[in-house]
């Protein structure tokens, strides 16, 4: 487990990177292309990699976003050979975004009404 959350935390980094530049552009592409593993998934990957990102955010030096979370999540999770996606939605008065993640339809690493509250922009 100890492994999963450094590798969690390193993938918090690589996308605080982007943001912190600026670049929406290129951390929605990592997360859109990121390959899905041919390597079948275990029956818990879902929870230990969420649990993982969780862990990792607590110890991580500044608030992490949702987007950056949420793309963490998504790319671990396709590491692993789940077919995950990160979504993005938004609400608009007040308007709000948000970013979470969705494995078969289900989210998997925040609330699952999310899709209820924020209109569906993209998956990825």
């Amino acid at each position: 487990m100890r492994f999963l959350i450094l590798k969690a935390y390193w993938k918090l980094i690589l996308f605080d990177l982007y943001l912190a530049r600026g670049n929406f552009a290129a951390l929605y592409n990592k997360v859109r292309n990121y390959p899905i593993s041919d390597k079948a998934p275990s029956r818990d990957a879902v929870e230990r990699i969420c649990a993982a990102v969780d862990m990792a955010c607590i110890w991580y030096w500044k608030e992490a976003l949702c987007l950056q979370r949420s793309a963490a999540t998504a790319c671990l999770l396709k590491n692993y050979g789940v077919p995950a996606q990160m979504v993005i939605g938004a609400q608009q008065m007040p308007f709000k975004a948000h970013a979470w993640v969705e494995v078969d339809g289900r989210v998997v690493n925040d609330k699952p009404y999310m899709p209820e509250i924020y209109g569906v922009l993209d998956r990825c």
